[in-house]
């Protein structure tokens, strides 16, 4: 390996993470836009903003002690968003996987799949899923006496992951809702990623004697992991906005919340604006974990 080679290609890695002018450009002209619709607003729409009342009101403790109302939904999105990225991803791998698989069944059998999910919009899927199939499925697995006839009581880490028992049927057919829509996406990048792979690649792997976990492992994986984390990072950011959808079949996440605030209080540009800046955050923050996985998969690779 050439150590000079590879000493000179980390600052040219590192400056992909610092801001280009650009960069501070759009972000002066953004704040430009954001003074100007603020002064507008209060000008010539005549709307006064209430801050004060609606950082409290969202802040306020309810009655019975616990956390405040809207603060409730903004765990509930991250519960949804957390597990429906750990079920959404694998599950995406493996119909991606069988997307290019030379066996008949399964890349058949993952062409459905892909066609089905990707072409019913997401509402009618998610209306689709909650009425018929998740009314079906919850009996059919057995899972009633867990999600609809338990006790209250939950341990503390229970209530964390899974919040509180009475709504765990509710996160179960969300989780799967967004999973499955996102899974279909990740399926069609992870398989773009496997068809970008040279096919010197695989038939060097096929040569050495590997087994198939180990080629995918230690010869594949790594390569296609290096392209396809731009898409699939905006594919993760896809799924955090998409729990919103959910909202629709009675979730208690964030935007079902904060209707719920909004349309009680009145304070209903404050609301919104707040609900858009803590997805905002969201996103912002899965795409900085997403850039950094980047840039350590391509400073990874120069280092070979």
């Amino acid at each position: 390996m050439d150590t000079t080679k590879t000493l000179r290609s980390e600052p040219k890695a590192k400056s992909y993470l610092k801001l280009n002018k650009l960069d501070l450009a759009l972000l002066m002209l953004i704040a430009v836009a954001g003074v100007w619709l603020y002064h507008s607003s209060s000008v010539g729409v005549h709307y006064t903003w209430r801050w004060e009342e609606a950082l409290t009101l969202i802040f306020t403790p309810q009655s019975d002690g616990s956390l405040p109302y809207f603060f409730q939904g903004v765990i509930a999105t991250l519960r949804l968003s957390l597990w429906g990225i750990l079920f959404a991803i694998p599950v995406g791998v493996l119909v991606g996987i069988s997307r290019h698989s030379s066996i008949y069944v399964l890349r058949s059998t993952a062409n459905i799949y892909i066609l089905l999910i990707r072409n019913i919009p997401p509402l009618v899927f998610v209306f689709i899923f909650y009425f018929f199939i998740s009314n079906q499925l919850i009996p059919n697995l057995g899972l009633d006496d867990i999600l609809r006839n338990s006790p209250e009581n939950a341990h503390y880490w229970q209530r964390l992951l899974f919040g509180p028992k009475p709504l765990w049927e509710n996160l179960l057919s969300g989780v799967l809702c967004i999973s499955i829509l996102s899974s279909a996406y990740i399926a069609e990048i992870v398989r773009s990623g496997l068809a970008s792979i040279p096919k010197g690649q695989w038939e060097a792997a096929d040569a050495l004697g590997l087994s198939t976990w180990v080629k995918y492992r230690f010869i594949i994986a790594p390569q296609v992991l290096a392209t396809i984390t731009p898409a699939l990072a905006g594919q993760a950011i896809s799924l955090v906005k998409d729990t919103s959808i959910v909202s629709l079949i009675s979730i208690q996440e964030m935007t079902f919340v904060g209707t719920e605030v909004a349309n009680s209080s009145g304070l209903i540009f404050e609301i919104w604006l707040i609900v858009g800046a803590v997805y905002l955050m969201f996103c912002a923050v899965l795409s900085a974990l997403f850039r950094k996985l980047e840039y350590r998969t391509l400073k990874h690779q120069k280092a070979r």
